[in-house]
């Protein structure tokens, strides 16, 4: 359980690849890579643990490195610039989705009053949520009271800052946000900001996430306790 007393949840921080959506930025990663290495050695664990939660060209030095790509420096901004025209062409022909147990989730949370918002460092994540209507008519983009997605900053996670302004922008002090996160170098980031960790491992990757220090790992949000939420503790509904 996170939130025993005196440490009280009172808002939530949501990374949205991987979190919320189905999105296609693993594949775009994948894609690009032709000309660069072998397509077939990005997997999917590569992406969660070099790339995933990353600014883009940060991605890209972590993944030409990891693959051992000469000069990854110097090759990076090319290949995330065909990374990002890539994955432009898959939102466009609506290969994304949004996670049918996160849509629940939040809008659980909304309905407590439990404040919330979204940060990624995705410049693509705004579009894709926008796309995704909510049975009320709103959208995915419209139920968070604070948005941070795609800003420039000068770090990206494990860098804790674009979660430190989600929790200004709420107005609610670190210790009292818990932020949802399917990276491990968002898990870090969340723990480097003093805020509690739940690891969302969608990919077989609990021990993965564990070990970046995740205090909670669920495979879907239907196993939290929203009943729990309301008195500021996070724990897993029982069964």
């Amino acid at each position: 359980m996170i939130g025993s007393d005196p440490k009280k949840l009172r808002a939530a921080i949501f990374d949205v690849d991987g979190v919320l959506l189905a999105s296609p930025h693993e594949r775009a990663w994948r894609d690009a890579l032709v000309g660069f290495a072998d397509p077939s050695r990005f997997t999917p664990e590569l992406y969660e643990t070099q790339v995933a939660g990353k600014p883009r060209m940060a991605g890209a030095v972590a993944a030409l490195t990891a693959l051992g790509v000469l000069h990854p420096e110097r090759q990076a901004a090319d290949y995330a610039e065909r990374k990002q025209k890539r994955l432009e062409e898959l939102i466009r022909d609506g290969q994304f989705s949004a996670f049918p147990d996160a849509l629940r989730f939040v809008q659980s949370i909304a309905a407590l009053g439990l404040p919330s918002a979204v940060a990624s460092s995705s410049k693509n994540a705004n579009g894709m949520m926008k796309a995704v209507k909510l049975p009320s008519g709103r959208s995915l983009f419209d139920i968070f009271s604070v948005n941070v997605c795609g800003w420039d900053l000068p770090k990206g996670k494990p860098d804790p800052a674009i979660f430190l302004l989600a929790a200004q922008g709420l107005g609610i002090e670190p210790e009292a946000c818990f932020v949802a996160e399917d990276a491990p170098a968002g898990i870090k980031a969340a723990l480097a900001g003093g805020m509690a960790s739940l690891g969302i491992a969608r990919n077989d990757d609990e021990l993965l996430l564990q070990s970046a220090g995740a205090e909670m790992v669920v495979t879907s949000f239907d196993q939290i306790a929203i009943d729990d939420l309301a008195q500021g503790r996070l724990s897993r509904r029982s069964s």
